[in-house]
C-alpha cells in the first residue's frame, strides 16, 4: 500500500453547473488559444461541456447545497528568469496570487506543475516562496520541472518541496473524494519526458487500492500526451501509465511546460496544459524552437495566467477556467471562437455570439 500525503479538510464549497449547447461527445479535438478561458465540466457519463470564463452559470446548485471544492493550479513561474520576454516574473507571479485571492470562492488549495525556477537556485525558490505566503490558500503541492531539477539533479528541489513524497518527489493524496497523483516526468530527460519503471509500478500499486467510481486528477510538469514530440512536448511512458488508468471513469490530467491553454478530451480522460505566469511559448511547430515569447509590453498578461478548477460532489464532474492575467474583452472572446470554429475545432452546433 502506498503512502499519501493529507490535505486540509476545510469545507469551501463551490458550484459550477454550466451549460453552453456545445455537444462534446467521443473525442474533442486539440484546442489551444491565448488571452481568454473556457469552463470544463466534464459530468456524469463523461460528457464534456464549456462556457467561456466569466460566462454565465445555469442550474439552481449554489453554495453548501452542490458539494464539492475549488482549487487553483499555476505554472512555470521560472524565478529568476530576466529577458524580454518578462523582465519582472516576480511581478507577473504576484498578480496570479492577487488573482487568486481576488475570486469570489477561495480556493482550498494550489497546486504548481512545475518550473518554480529557472535556474535552480537558492534565492529564485525563496523569492518564489515569499510570493506565495501572500496567497490566500496556504496548502500548496508541487511537482517538480526540467528547471528545478537540470543544475542539481533536484536536490534542493526535493529537500524544500519533496517531504513525504516517494522516489524523486512524486506521491498521491485524497482529497473529498478525489484522488490526486503527483507524478514526475522531468528527471529522465532524452527529448521528451519519462516516469520511469520505478515510478510506473509505484504508480500502478497506488491505484490498486481506488475505486474505479473515484475521481482522478494526475498532474505532472511535461504533459502526459503527445502534443508535439519533435520539441520534446509529450512523455514517452505515458502509455504505460494510461493503462493503469484506463478503469476509472473520471480523469483529468493537468501540464504546464509549454505555457499555453491546449485540451484534448479523450474517453474518460481530459488534458489540459496551462499558461505560464512568466512569458509565452509558440504555438507547437510555428516557430523553429520552443522558448520563450515576447510579446508587446501590453498584452503580456493577457497570454499568463492561471487555472480554477472546481469539483461537484453531485455528479463527480470537474471544471477548468482559464484565467489570464488580464481579460480578453468580449469582442476578442467572440473573434476566437469564431476563429475555433472556422478551423473545426467546435463542432457546428456552436452558437457563435
Amino acid at each position: 500500500m502506498s503512502s499519501r500525503r493529507k490535505t486540509d479538510d476545510q469545507l469551501i464549497l463551490h458550484p459550477s453547473h454550466s451549460n453552453d449547447g456545445i455537444d462534446r461527445r467521443g473525442f474533442l479535438k486539440c484546442m489551444a488559444w491565448a488571452g481568454t478561458g473556457i469552463v470544463w465540466t466534464i459530468a456524469a457519463g463523461g460528457i464534456p461541456e464549456s462556457r467561456l470564463f466569466a460566462g454565465p452559470r445555469h442550474g439552481k446548485e449554489t453554495g453548501k447545497s452542490s458539494g464539492g471544492f475549488d482549487f487553483v493550479q499555476i505554472s512555470d513561474s521560472h524565478m529568476g528568469f530576466n529577458k524580454p520576454a518578462n523582465t519582472d516574473v516576480a511581478a507577473t507571479l504576484q498578480a496570479a496570487v492577487d488573482r487568486i485571492n481576488s475570486l469570489d470562492q477561495r480556493p482550498e488549495f494550489i497546486i504548481h506543475t512545475g518550473d518554480l525556477s529557472h535556474q535552480s537556485k537558492a534565492a529564485e525558490f525563496d523569492t518564489m516562496d515569499q510570493i506565495l505566503k501572500s496567497a490566500h490558500p496556504k496548502q500548496i503541492f508541487y511537482v517538480p520541472g526540467e528547471h528545478d531539477t537540470s543544475v542539481d539533479d533536484g536536490k534542493q528541489y526535493l529537500e524544500r518541496y519533496g517531504k513525504d513524497t516517494k522516489g524523486r518527489g512524486w506521491y498521491s493524496m485524497d482529497h473529498k473524494g478525489v484522488h490526486f497523483v503527483g507524478l514526475v516526468n522531468v528527471m529522465q530527460l532524452e527529448g521528451m519526458g519519462q516516469l520511469g519503471d520505478e515510478q510506473l509500478a509505484w504508480l500502478e500499486d497506488d491505484l490498486r487500492a481506488v475505486s474505479a467510481s473515484t475521481p482522478i486528477v494526475v498532474f505532472a510538469h511535461i504533459p502526459l500526451w503527445a502534443i508535439y514530440p519533435e520539441w520534446g512536448w509529450g512523455t514517452k511512458d505515458s502509455e504505460q501509465a494510461f493503462s493503469y488508468l484506463k478503469r476509472f471513469g473520471s480523469i483529468t490530467v493537468l501540464n504546464g511546460h509549454i505555457h499555453q491553454v491546449m485540451q484534448k478530451v479523450e474517453g474518460n480522460a481530459t488534458f489540459h496544459t496551462a499558461m505560464s505566469t512568466a512569458f509565452p511559448q509558440p504555438a507547437p511547430g510555428s516557430a523553429p524552437s520552443p522558448g520563450p515569447l515576447k510579446v508587446p509590453a501590453e498584452k503580456l498578461r493577457s497570454v499568463l495566467g492561471l487555472a480554477n478548477v472546481t469539483y461537484l460532489e453531485k455528479n463527480h464532474s470537474l471544471a477548468v477556467v482559464d484565467s489570464p492575467l488580464a481579460t480578453a474583452d468580449h469582442s476578442s472572446a467572440r473573434l476566437l471562437r469564431e476563429s475555433l470554429f472556422h478551423r473545426g475545432l467546435f463542432r457546428s452546433n456552436l452558437n457563435v455570439g
